[in-house]
């Protein structure tokens, strides 16, 4: 007779003991964070913490503020309200507030998802970091061309989508499939100069795309295969601290009607990983 398995929980990290990792209730998951003064063994926290990669970076996020988050979409939306709620889902919601963690040393992109109140819906995770490109990422800017896979998650760390950016050298392509690695779609970057334009292609039909709305690409409008407006990306101030000592961005994304699959997918994942796709490469 098999023995259960044990349930979801932190344990000791059998690589380093002073460390505990999180067990999902089937395998040994990427987070870990320090034994003294965490959970005790076993015991499920509020979530999963810190990735292998967090270990040895350094946070200056203390935990969000509701009140400030929805400041950042009073700033993004002039003041207007916006209508209601929409089931408290990254596909359904209509207003999606993203917020890359600030790092002072920073190795793998990370992102927490909110709605317009402040309540999180999700995250997305830099995945599949090897040693030698978190070495690469420290002591230089080439990492940008290199092979970089996230991952987006729900409130609870089940993943959602895949999305991939392969090696490149002047212009993105984005790669998303679903979590059992069937494809979904691609964002195909357009152009190099003047405003930065991407395709969503699906079965190598466009479905919609990204449009920036000037030459600095600050803030974006996603449209449909007709050229309708359908959301709206914003950047927002990161504040003093994350401004001037991060690259930390902060977006708000104003969906303006209920979407259908592939377009509501592509939507969320470019609206996702627009941080990467389009500004850290200028950097």
């Amino acid at each position: 007779m098999t023995a259960a398995a044990p349930p979801p929980g932190w344990y000791p990290d059998q690589a380093d003991q002073r460390f505990v990792r999180w067990w999902d209730g089937q395998q040994w998951t990427q987070h870990v964070q320090p034994a003294q003064g965490g959970p005790a063994p076993g015991q499920a926290g509020h979530q999963p913490g810190h990735s292998d990669a967090e270990v040895f970076e350094l946070n200056i996020d203390s935990a969000h503020d509701p009140s400030k988050i929805q400041q950042q979409v009073r700033k993004s939306t002039g003041g207007a309200p916006v209508a209601g709620g929409g089931g408290g889902t990254l596909f359904t919601e209509p207003v999606l507030v993203v917020n890359q963690k600030g790092k002072l040393i920073e190795m793998a992109n990370e992102y927490q998802v909110f709605d317009q109140n402040g309540q999180q819906l999700g995250s997305v995770a830099q995945i599949g970091q090897s040693a030698l490109k978190k070495a690469v990422r420290l002591f230089s800017s080439y990492d940008q061309f290199m092979t970089h896979k996230f991952e987006l998650r729900d409130v609870r760390h089940v993943p959602l989508l895949q999305i991939t950016r392969p090696a490149k050298v002047f212009k993105s392509k984005l790669l998303i499939t679903y979590p059992n690695g069937a494809q979904l779609g691609e964002i195909v970057q357009e152009n190099v100069f003047g405003k930065i334009r991407f395709s969503f292609l699906v079965n190598g039909q466009q479905v919609g795309g990204i449009q920036a709305e000037n030459w600095r690409a600050w803030n974006f409008s996603v449209q449909d295969a007709g050229g309708n407006e359908v959301a709206k990306i914003t950047k927002t101030w990161a504040g003093f601290a994350r401004a001037a000592f991060t690259s930390a961005d902060n977006y708000v994304v104003q969906i303006h009607r209920p979407l259908e699959d592939p377009l509501c997918s592509m939507v969320v994942a470019s609206a996702l990983t627009v941080d990467t796709a389009l500004k850290q490469d200028s950097n």
